[in-house]
């Protein structure tokens, strides 16, 4: 088959003889890609961003750059599942670079060192009204009062924070942190009202003169389940007894306690009667560690801890200070099934630890909203089938994760600015993800991740001090620049170095590169050689 026939324009002063581009059948292209931390953030946060300037050793920059996407940095950095590491290409190399401890480092620098938010967008004149004030409310309103709006919280309970003040204990999450970061969001102008439950919200938004509202209840309600049971059992909710303990008055357990579910609420709760005097802390599930929900680090330190766990089992009764339980057995398809064999265990008390449900008795009446399995169903802008009415976090199908919920605030809050100002948010798509075979890691050496100090067991066992500590700055610039930068230029030269036709233009400091096409013959060795993957190879349209 006869060639296609092509026409070259030289540029002037260019000779042919000097010319290689004729030969290319594909050129090489310039690209930033995402990194696969970046896209598995559900708070979408810049996380490469973030951590190129704490490499540097500009922790305030790299703290602004942090929360231009999640205003609580200090939380996140405790009580986030990092999702981010577990994508991270590092770990196909020797370990996920520390990214949950390096945010940690940021969020408690920014208390130390008393860094404000910067002042919001000038007035809107829009009221928004934000109920609830755990995660996603606050992050909300964050996002809101930097657009220039005026924010309300109302919150039912007497203090800010939602399950993660009622669900997390303090050996997780200190409370003087979560108290500093939720002061500097109401440092932006936004208000908020303690003991203040919504029973109706259009008639709360009626009566505020509200123009939107975003729902972010709680899970603050404990699933029960029937366990045939004697006048002198004490059977509380998981929820209740870590909601008691931001009181004066604890909860009284007794010295032998069973908890009964599988999830980290479980954990938190039997751990938490081990520091308040239990010599037993049981949990009963009825499946096996590999189903278990909670995170298997969480599963571990209770372990440690003297927690222990019956796997396979389930609770057939609970009498006067003891409980009958039933052992499983896995059928062929790997579902426990009753055995027949029953064991006695004592127990002053049983916690159920089942999961929760939301109260949703404010939205009685609301026309064009969706609840189904309760959850109120939203559409992709987070808005419910009320106009104005938007909703997030554990209201919605969601996995229910502090970071999840501080996602949807976020994208809840663009959407009802954009609503607000009616037009629809657009969202910018997304690059190709930076996979790890698209980079060349020619640079890197071995930097086993900085693991981060714990609490000695004794403490651990005998009081709420924080069991997991941070790092220092020392350990975080060393985290951070693990950081292989996937996908995006660091202007290392590897490509303007290994160009055996000089087609590559160095633009200057922060300006990267470009190529000359009139001299690149398409060989591919920039792409080969790029460290994070920001060259691709694209055919020659002749």
């Amino acid at each position: 088959m006869a060639n296609k026939p092509f026409a070259i324009t030289l540029k002037p002063g260019t000779s042919l003889a000097n010319l290689t581009g004729t030969w290319r059948t594909a050129r090489p292209v310039y690209l930033d890609r995402l990194p696969p931390c970046n896209n598995a953030c559900p708070a979408g946060e810049n996380i490469q961003g973030w951590l190129f300037h704490a490499e540097s050793g500009d922790y305030e920059l790299a703290w602004r750059v942090l929360v231009e996407n999640n205003p609580l940095p200090a939380v996140m950095g405790r009580v986030c599942y990092h999702p981010c590491e577990t994508a991270c290409n590092r770990g196909q190399l020797d370990e996920a670079v520390g990214i949950n401890s390096v945010e940690r480092f940021l969020g408690d620098e920014a208390i130390k060192r008393g860094w404000k938010f910067d002042a919001p967008a000038a007035a809107s004149g829009k009221k928004v009204l934000v109920v609830g004030a755990g995660p996603s409310g606050l992050s909300a309103a964050y996002h809101l009062a930097r657009m220039g709006h005026q924010v309300e919280i109302q919150e039912a309970g007497p203090l800010a924070g939602g399950m993660m003040r009622f669900g997390i204990p303090k050996y997780r999450l200190p409370r003087e942190v979560l108290d500093a970061e939720v002061q500097r969001i109401l440092d932006l102008g936004v208000t908020l009202k303690f003991d203040t439950k919504v029973a109706s919200i259009e008639q709360s938004m009626k009566q505020g003169g509200f123009d939107a509202a975003f729902l972010a209840v709680g899970a603050h309600i404990g699933k029960r389940t029937y366990i045939p049971a004697g006048d002198a059992t004490k059977i509380v909710d998981a929820v209740s007894v870590l909601r008691s303990m931001e009181g004066e008055d604890k909860p009284m357990l007794g010295r032998k306690v069973v908890v009964y579910g599988g999830g980290n609420t479980a954990i938190d709760v039997a751990r938490t009667a081990k520091r308040l005097g239990a010599t037993e802390a049981i949990i009963v599930y009825r499946r096996t560690r590999e189903k278990m929900p909670a995170h298997d680090f969480e599963v571990e330190e209770a372990l440690q801890e003297g927690v222990m766990i019956k796997w396979l089992s389930t609770i057939k009764q609970a009498g006067e200070g003891e409980i009958t339980v039933e052992k499983m057995a896995l059928d062929e398809k790997g579902y426990p099934q009753p055995t027949g064999e029953f064991e006695t265990l004592a127990a002053d008390s049983v916690v159920l630890a089942l999961g929760q449900d939301v109260d949703l008795s404010l939205l009685e009446g609301v026309a064009g909203l969706e609840i189904k399995d309760g959850t109120v169903q939203v559409a992709p802008n987070m808005m419910t089938g009320h106009p104005g009415i938007f909703a997030g976090g554990d209201m919605v199908p969601s996995e229910r994760t502090v970071t999840v919920a501080i996602g949807h605030g976020k994208k809840a809050a663009r959407n009802i600015d954009a609503w607000l100002h009616g037009v629809e948010c657009q969202s910018t798509p997304k690059h190709e993800i930076a996979t790890f075979d698209k980079l060349n890691p020619w640079y890197y050496s071995d930097a086993d991740k900085t693991v981060r100090p714990m609490l000695d067991i004794i403490r651990r066992q005998t009081s709420f001090d924080e069991v997991q500590g941070g790092l220092d700055e020392t350990n975080a610039l060393f985290e951070a620049r693990r950081c292989l930068s996937c996908g995006n230029c660091f202007e290392c030269d590897n490509c303007y170095g290994v160009c055996p036709d000089n087609a590559v233009i160095k633009l200057g400091p922060g300006k990267r590169f470009e190529f000359n096409y009139d001299y690149c013959k398409g060989c591919g060795l920039c792409v080969a050689e790029c460290p994070c993957g920001s060259i691709k190879m694209v055919a020659e349209d002749i």
